[in-house]
């Protein structure tokens, strides 16, 4: 019997055969097995996928996408901070 080269799967099968392995409710090879691929292949899709988090509204942010909003999230608690010290320094000195 012959091997056959790669083949192209949809991105829609890629994310719903991760998706199902992400369920964990069933083994890697028995899923491989059930979809029609190589075990190799699925464990190379789960590798690839990026860390997702779901947002109030349902969307996923990608990596970069936390990153970026994370940053900025960070800067803003930084200036508050700032504003707090220097509001702290001055009401302290009010009191003397």
């Amino acid at each position: 019997m012959r091997r056959q080269g790669p083949q192209k799967f949809s991105e829609e099968f890629r994310r719903e055969a991760v998706r199902l392995a992400s369920d964990q409710k069933r083994s890697i090879p028995e899923l491989s097995v059930e979809l029609g691929i190589s075990t190799t292949t699925l464990r190379n899709w789960l590798r690839r996928v990026p860390l997702e988090k779901p947002t109030s509204a349902g969307r996923v942010l990608s990596l970069e996408e936390q990153v970026r909003r994370l940053s900025k999230e960070n800067e803003r608690l930084r200036e508050e901070r700032e504003i707090l010290k220097k509001a702290t320094a001055f009401f302290a000195r009010e009191r003397r």
